[in-house]
């Protein structure tokens, strides 16, 4: 349950832009969990029922379960000091899902989707997962653009697939070499409670 929400431009940047790729802070989760909310609802390309699960999935408290198991499964684009958007992603199964990939709108006249998804293959590229996976919807041109420009291919058209409607899956092979597989988040009571409380002091 995933997507890339993103814009690609033919404006020239300059050699060097002013990009930082960089996992957020724990103080910092709160905006992206408030950008995040706006992806959501603004989002062109889902259902309702789709974003009403999204909104309860993604909640400060699973951000922070998700910046525990690895800061960089959320991460942050700054461009000029100022963040620009986001990626969010988690470990299932041997495989790296891209949950979410957010331009905020006021960066879109930009390289920076560009640069931010290389970034996260080099990133990820690490020995630790066999792929990639994310999905899209059909008509997420741009979204598109971009994964197979960094060589992610459609391996299926999942039909009905969630509430009824139909998705796209892409996905892009890394090279696992490390033993052994991330074990995603970690539940419970306990957990939950330590991660509330840590958001409240530092959040």
């Amino acid at each position: 349950m995933s997507d890339v929400a993103v814009a690609v431009s033919g404006t020239k940047t300059s050699a060097t832009p002013a990009f930082v790729f960089r996992p957020a802070q724990i103080k910092e989760l709160k905006l992206v969990h408030r950008r995040l909310m706006e992806a959501i609802d603004t989002s062109p390309f889902y259902s309702q029922e789709f974003k009403a699960y999204e909104r309860a999935r993604l909640s400060p408290e699973y951000l922070l379960a998700l910046h525990d198991a690895d800061p960089h499964h959320v991460l942050l684009f700054i461009r000029e000091d100022v963040p620009a958007g986001f990626m969010i992603s988690g470990p299932e199964l041997g495989t790296l899902w891209l949950y979410w990939s957010y331009v905020f709108p006021e960066f879109r006249r930009s390289t920076l989707a560009l640069y931010g998804m290389r970034n996260f293959i080099n990133h990820w590229d690490n020995g630790r997962f066999h792929k990639i996976a994310t999905y899209t919807k059909t008509g997420n041109d741009p979204a598109a653009a971009v994964m197979r420009r960094l060589g992610f291919r459609q391996v299926a058209t999942l039909e009905q697939h969630i509430f009824g409607e139909d998705y796209l899956l892409y996905e892009r092979a890394l090279t696992k070499q490390e033993p052994g597989y991330d074990r995603g988040t970690k539940g419970g009571f306990k957990n939950r409670l330590a991660r509330k409380l840590r958001l409240a002091l530092f959040g």
